[in-house]
């Protein structure tokens, strides 16, 4: 999906192929897993990364040998979550509890347009209260800009949340394209985006991100 953050390349996909799944049908991958998008294929086999609680994971996958890769590559996306079981509840690998901090949802500005009708159908079936949402944003002033997780945003004010968690992140200058033209659209806070088929989001969204991409957007 185009998240702001996932315009950014990693280095850990030029080792080995790894490809995100975006899908949400897909037979290889349970659909818990589909829905919060830790579906990956890695030189063409599939791994799962399926969230348990708001800090732990269990991968899935038949070549232990690449889950640490593919855990950095999870992480890339929710570094929220820092600790990660094998199947069998061994822990591979632990990282330092991130520093998560409540921002109020009129305290966040959009670097995104649109919500995927069909993307925030999948959010719902994992996010049951506001400590359930962890975005990724830089500051702003007095305010955050979200570089991810806009769906979960726009779930959080269809739920009346007040607050969301954070982590504070970084991200590459193009970020302000897109901010200053949601700033344009008067698209100033997450309640202002507009909530699309999903079909006519992969027009609208991706098109404008490619026009970005391809120079054709200042």
């Amino acid at each position: 999906m185009f998240d702001i953050k996932g315009f950014e390349k990693s280095d850990i996909q030029k080792v080995m192929n790894i490809k995100r799944i975006d899908s949400y049908i897909d037979g290889r991958f349970s659909k818990t897993v589909l829905n919060q998008h830790g579906a990956y294929l890695i030189d063409g086999e599939p791994y799962q990364v399926e969230i348990t609680d708001p800090s732990s994971a269990v991968v899935y996958g038949n070549d232990p040998a690449v889950y640490k890769t593919l855990i950095e590559e999870f992480r890339f996306h929710s570094p929220h979550i820092f600790k990660f079981y094998d199947t069998c509840a061994r822990l591979i690998t632990e990282y330092p509890a991130p520093a998560l901090f409540d921002v109020p949802l009129e305290n966040v500005q959009p670097s995104q347009f649109y919500v995927d009708e069909e993307k925030l159908k999948a959010v719902r079936t994992f996010i049951c209260k506001a400590e359930d949402i962890v975005v990724q944003v830089i500051p702003y002033g007095d305010r955050f800009i979200s570089l991810d997780g806009h769906t979960r945003l726009y779930l959080a004010v269809q739920n009346g949340f007040g607050t969301v968690k954070a982590i504070e992140s970084e991200t590459d200058d193009y970020v302000w394209t897109f901010v200053h033209e949601a700033e344009r659209r008067n698209i100033l806070r997450p309640r202002d985006m507009i909530l699309l088929p999903h079909k006519q989001y992969e027009i609208q969204w991706y098109q404008y991100c490619d026009d970005v991409f391809a120079g054709n957007k200042q």
